[in-house]
C-alpha cells in the first residue's frame, strides 16, 4: 500500500505539473481574446440569469442551471481554501486568485456554449450535453468523449461525494460533538431524497439553497469588514504590494477548493485554478439542460457562476482574513487556512462560529448534489439511461462512507481524475474556438441575443 501511495502521488504530481497549469491559464487568456473579452458582457449575463425563458427547449430554467452549477462549484474550499491560499502564499495570493477568476470567466463561457450547441435528447426525451457531446458531434472524437464521461462519473465519487461528506461530518463533530456516522447517515438520506427526483429536484433545491446560503455567508463577511473597517484599505494595499513576490506567486492561486491545509504549494496552485471549475467541463453538463433560445444566452449565464464564486465570495473571504489579521495581530500569522477563517469569524459575537459552520455544511451539501448530476450524466453517456438509478444508489452509499477519515491516497486519486477531466474538455474548447467565436459574433453583434436557434435538438438514438 505504501508503494501504491507513492505511485499515485508521483502520478498526481506529474499531472498537476507546470504544463497543465500553463494549459489552463493559457486557455483562459486565449478565450478572453477569442471571444472579444466576453467579461464585459457580465452584466447582461446576470440579467439573463434571472429572466425566464420558459418557451425554449430545456429541462430546467436558466437560473436553475446556474444555481445547480454554483451548488457544485461553491464548496468548502471557498472558505477554508482561501485561508489555505493566504497561509501558503501570503496576502498577495488574493490578487492571484481574483485574476484567475476574472480570466476564467471566458473559459466557462466557451465550454458552456459548445455544451448547449451540441446537446441532444436521450431515449426518454431529456436533454443531455457536455464536453462528451461537443467532442462526439463537433469534432467526431467519440472515443475522447467517452474518456471524459468516464473520468466525470468516477471523479464525482471523490471530490463530489466522499470528500464533501467527510468535511461536513468533521465540522459538525468539532462544533457540536455529533458522531461522524450520524452525520453521514443524515447526509446520505437527504442526498437520496433529493437526487431520486433527478435534475429538476436538484435544481429546485439549489435554487432555494444556493442564494440563501450565499447571502448568509456574505452578510457575515460584511459584518466583519465593518468591524475591521479602518483596516480594509491597508489590507488591499498589502495584497497589491505583496502579489508579485516569490512567495505569493508560489502559492498565489493555492487551495481554493481545498478542505484541508495543503502540505505543498503545488497542490494549492492546482486546486486554486479549480476553485470555479473553469476548464474542468463539469458545469457545462447542467448548462446544456437549461431552457435557452440559443447557446450564447446560456453561456453568458453560466459565465456569471465564476464571477459569483471567485470574484465575489472568495474575494470577501480573503479580505475578511487579511483585515482581521491586521486588526488583531498587527500582521498575519500564517497558520492553517481553517484557523485563519475561524479566527476571523470569531469576531462576530455569539453567532460567528455558527455562520461559519452553517456555510461549510451547506456549501458541502450543495456540492454533493451538483456532482451527483454530473456523474450520472457521464455514466449515462457510457451505458445509457438504465445506469442512472444504480449510479445514484452507489453515490448515496459513498456519501455515507465518506465520513470515514479521508485517506491522502483517496484525495490524490480524485485530484488526478479532476485534472485529467480538463484535458479532453480543453481540447474541445480550443479546437472549437472558431465555432465559439462565430456563435458569439452571430448573437451578440447588433443585439441578436433574443434570436432563436433554428437548429433542433436531435435525438441520440444510438445511446445504449
Amino acid at each position: 500500500m505504501e508503494k501504491f501511495e507513492q505511485i499515485v502521488g508521483m502520478v498526481n504530481g506529474w499531472v498537476w505539473g507546470p504544463w497543465l497549469l500553463v494549459l489552463l491559464v493559457g486557455t483562459h487568456i486565449f478565450m478572453t481574446v477569442r471571444t472579444g473579452i466576453i467579461q464585459r458582457k457580465l452584466g447582461l449575463g446576470i440579467k439573463l440569469s434571472v429572466t425566464p425563458d420558459k418557451n425554449s427547449v430545456g429541462d430546467v430554467s436558466q437560473f436553475g442551471a446556474l444555481t445547480t452549477a454554483l451548488a457544485s462549484t461553491i464548496g468548502t474550499g471557498n472558505i477554508v481554501g482561501v485561508g489555505t491560499a493566504i497561509a501558503l502564499g501570503g496576502p498577495g495570493a488574493l490578487l492571484w486568485m481574483w485574476l484567475t477568476g476574472v480570466f476564467g470567466i471566458a473559459t466557462k463561457y466557451a465550454e458552456s456554449l459548445i455544451a448547449v450547441k451540441y446537446r441532444v435528447k436521450d431515449d426518454k426525451g431529456m436533454i443531455i450535453g457536455g464536453a462528451m457531446f461537443a467532442l462526439e458531434r463537433g469534432l467526431k472524437m467519440k472515443w475522447l468523449g467517452a474518456i471524459f464521461a468516464f473520468l466525470t462519473a468516477v471523479a464525482a465519487f471523490g471530490i463530489g461525494s466522499a470528500v464533501q461528506s467527510n468535511a461536513v461530518a468533521n465540522q459538525v463533530h468539532s462544533s457540536f460533538g455529533v458522531a461522524p456516522w450520524i452525520s453521514g447517515l443524515i447526509i446520505a438520506v437527504m442526498v437520496g431524497i433529493v437526487v431520486i427526483g433527478g435534475l429538476k429536484w436538484i435544481a429546485r433545491v439549489s435554487e432555494a439553497l444556493v442564494p440563501f446560503m450565499a447571502v448568509i455567508y456574505v452578510i457575515g463577511c460584511i459584518v466583519i469588514l465593518v468591524i475591521n473597517a479602518k483596516f480594509i484599505i491597508p489590507a488591499i494595499g498589502l495584497v497589491c504590494s505583496s502579489a508579485f513576490n516569490v512567495r505569493s506567486a508560489g502559492g498565489g492561486v493555492a487551495g481554493f477548493i481545498a478542505v484541508q491545509m495543503m502540505t505543498a504549494a503545488r497542490r494549492g496552485v492546482a486546486r486554486g485554478l479549480f476553485s470555479n471549475e473553469s476548464g474542468m467541463g463539469s458545469a457545462p453538463i447542467v448548462a446544456a439542460a437549461a431552457q435557452t433560445r440559443n447557446p450564447v444566452r446560456q453561456a453568458l449565464v453560466s459565465s456569471t457562476g465564476t464571477f459569483w464564486d471567485t470574484v465575489v465570495i472568495c474575494l470577501l473571504t480573503g479580505l475578511v482574513i487579511i483585515s482581521s489579521g491586521l486588526a488583531h495581530q498587527g500582521n498575519l500569522n500564517m497558520t492553517g487556512g481553517g484557523v485563519l477563517v475561524s479566527s476571523a469569524f470569531s469576531q462576530i459575537p455569539l453567532i460567528g462560529n455558527f455562520i461559519l459552520t452553517f456555510g461549510l455544511i451547506t456549501f458541502a451539501f450543495s456540492t454533493i448534489l451538483g456532482w451527483c448530476y454530473y456523474g450520472e450524466k457521464g455514466m449515462e453517456y457510457l451505458l445509457g439511461t438504465k445506469s442512472i438509478v444504480p449510479y445514484r444508489c452507489i453515490y448515496v452509499i459513498v456519501a455515507f462512507l465518506g465520513v470515514i477519515p479521508t485517506l491522502n491516497i483517496v484525495w490524490d486519486i480524485a485530484d488526478t481524475l479532476n485534472a485529467l477531466m480538463t484535458i479532453p474538455n480543453l481540447i474541445a474548447v480550443l479546437l472549437l474556438s472558431g465555432v465559439i467565436a462565430s456563435e458569439t459574433k452571430k448573437y451578440l453583434k447588433d443585439n441578436h441575443i433574443d434570436d432563436v436557434d433554428s437548429e433542433p435538438v436531435p435525438l441520440r438514438d444510438n445511446l445504449k
